[in-house]
This record gives C-alpha cells, sequence and structure tokens, in this order.
C-alpha cells in the first residue's frame, strides 16, 4: 500500500519515537496525580508496568494518537505545548476507551492481561473513568480549554454511536434484508475509530488557536485515516501474521466479527456458503479462502486506499508547515501499510 519510493517505512517510526519522548514526561505526570492504586491500574493499561506496579520491560504502544496530536498542532503552526497537552488528552481517553472496550467486548488480553482480568472489573471501570477525568481536566487547563473540552466530547459522543452499532452488529443477521451492510460498517469505523484520531490531529490546533478550517481539515484526514486503519485491521484479523498482530491466525472468524471483507463478501454469489461456515465457526480456514475468492479481500484493501487518499487530500486542502505535514502523511502511509 505505500507508494513506490515512499520514506514512510524509515521516517514514521523516527516521528513516532520523537513524539513519544516528547509527550512521555507529561502523559506520568498527570497519572502521577491520580490515586496510587488507580495510578497503578493507568500504568499497567500503558505498558509502564506490571500487576504490583514494578517497572514492565516493555516501553507501551507506538503512540499513535499522541503522534497525530503533535503533528496537527505543529503543522496548523501551533505552539509545541499545545500539542503536548492535546497529546496527553487524547492518549488518556484512547486508553480509558480501551479499558471500557476489553469489558464490553469480553477481551481476556492486549498481548498480556486485560486490566479488568489483571485487575477485576469494577477495578477496570474505575481506572477508565478516572482516566477521562483526568483527560478533561488537561485540557480544561489551558488556554483554549472550552473549545478543545468540546471538540473532545464530540469526538468521545461519535465514539460511543460508533461502540453501540458495532455491539448492535454482533445480534444481526449474515444474509437477508437486515444484514450489516458495507455503507453502515463505514459509518461505524469513523465514529468508533476514525473520530478519536480526527480529534487527535485537531486537537493541539485548537489549543493553539488555529482557524477553524485548519482544525476541521485536520479532523477531517484523522477521520478518513480511522477508517483505512479500521478495514486494514479488519484484514489483519483474518490473514495477518500473529507474530506482528498478536492474535491468533483467522481471529476475527472465529470471533465471527462482521468485518469489512466479510461484509463485502456477503453481498456476491457466495453468502450462503460462507453464512453457513461462519455460523458453524468450525472451519475458519475455508471462510477466509472463501471471502478472498469473493473479492472482499481485494475490496477491503481498495477501501483504505481511497480512505487514505482523502485524508492526504484533506491535508492538502489548507497551508499547512511544511516540515510537520511532511511527517503527517509519512505517518498516515505508514498506519495504513503496516504489514499488508
Amino acid at each position: 500500500m505505500t507508494a513506490p519510493g515512499s520514506t514512510a517505512p524509515v521516517l514514521a517510526p523516527r516521528v513516532l519515537g520523537r513524539c513519544r519522548a516528547l509527550v512521555r514526561p507529561a502523559l506520568a505526570e498527570a497519572v502521577g496525580r491520580l490515586h496510587p492504586w488507580v495510578g497503578e491500574m493507568a500504568a499497567y493499561a500503558f505498558g509502564w508496568c506490571e500487576v504490583g506496579g514494578a517497572p514492565a520491560p516493555a516501553s507501551g504502544g507506538k503512540g499513535v494518537r499522541q503522534a497525530l496530536a503533535v503533528l496537527g498542532a505543529e503543522a496548523a503552526g501551533a505552539p509545541e505545548r499545545a500539542g503536548v497537552a492535546a497529546a496527553v488528552a487524547v492518549e488518556l481517553v484512547h486508553t480509558f476507551s480501551l479499558l471500557h472496550d476489553d469489558i464490553m467486548d469480553g477481551d481476556a488480553a492486549r498481548r498480556r492481561p486485560a486490566v479488568w482480568k489483571a485487575y477485576g472489573t469494577g477495578p477496570a471501570v474505575l481506572a477508565g473513568d478516572a482516566l477521562f477525568a483526568l483527560a478533561v481536566e488537561t485540557l480544561a487547563a489551558r488556554s483554549g480549554g472550552p473549545a478543545a473540552v468540546r471538540a473532545l466530547s464530540a469526538a468521545l459522543g461519535d465514539l460511543v454511536r460508533g461502540q453501540a452499532d458495532d455491539l448492535l452488529f454482533a445480534a444481526r443477521p449474515w444474509t437477508g434484508p437486515e444484514q450489516v451492510r458495507p455503507d453502515e460498517y463505514r459509518a461505524m469505523a469513523e465514529r468508533k475509530t476514525g473520530a478519536l484520531l480526527g480529534c487527535a490531529a485537531a486537537l493541539g490546533s485548537v489549543l493553539g488557536g488555529a482557524a477553524a478550517g485548519t482544525s476541521a481539515a485536520l479532523d477531517r484526514a484523522g477521520r478518513h485515516l480511522g477508517v483505512a486503519f479500521q478495514i486494514v485491521d479488519d484484514v489483519l484479523g483474518v490473514w495477518g501474521d500473529p507474530a506482528v498482530t498478536g492474535k491468533p491466525v483467522h481471529g476475527d472468524l472465529r470471533e465471527r466479527k462482521k468485518t469489512f471483507p466479510v461484509l463485502v463478501a456477503l453481498r456476491t454469489p457466495v453468502a450462503p456458503r460462507l453464512a453457513a461456515l461462519l455460523e458453524s465457526g468450525t472451519d475458519p480456514a475455508a471462510a477466509a479462502a472463501l471471502i478472498e475468492e469473493a473479492g472482499g479481500r481485494s475490496a477491503a484493501l481498495a477501501e483504505a486506499r481511497r480512505h487514505l487518499t482523502a485524508a492526504e487530500a484533506a491535508l492538502t486542502a489548507v497551508p499547512l508547515e511544511a516540515g510537520a505535514a511532511a511527517d503527517l502523511r509519512s505517518l498516515l502511509d505508514f498506519l495504513v501499510r503496516r504489514d499488508l
């Protein structure tokens, strides 16, 4: 999915590392203001410690959303401090959403036991609530805080609607008039995944007082990235390497998830056979082969490319600081390409 000659595979990891190093002290300081037990759960969720508080050997995740916040601020000409505060807020909210998502979905692990498995469901809910409150506090204390809190609240409203749709999709039939349509899935993905990525890209510029049109363009870019990112996740959930994804091969099919490649294939003549395989859950390899034969995989990758192009067009539509905009584009391409 990377264009020939693209520098994204080299440049993007450096950009992510720079942004993590910039944000980590402020993020750690914010988490340090929490109740010690709640702070330990938050640190565990970030990958900083083990249960009990001993330092963890891993350094945590890539920091995608915090990088988008920093780069969005820099691209809009906002001061660095605006990007850091925005990055802390979106990272706190993202982690809050993961804690609650794992409980709702019954997901017991994210490369190691999920917070609710390690500490209990009630404590994990409490930790998530604390992270959300801390994110609002982080923004409200800044110049331009009211506008930033409004932007974050709007993104969270979309995220909740997207999560609600995703949960409801599970109960709908594989085929027939009530089956989930690909366009419904796109709308869900924009809300569930894209809203927070869009907010991340725009929030630093909001705190920095950038023009509304600039913040809106950054938000659009992040939302398109979110759809592309989610669809690539769907492809990896069926055909990805477990050593890379941390999930078992054909994991999404075993869990009977209504992902984009599946929904596309279910609108082709293979639908009756595929629905029977998905319902039984007995032969995910055969289901994966049938989805590929029906064009589900190729359609998903084409859809991801379309949204990546739209994200890049949104960045082109407004004047942005050249260096930061180039870093943003490298990050978009890297995140969508991943290991396809």
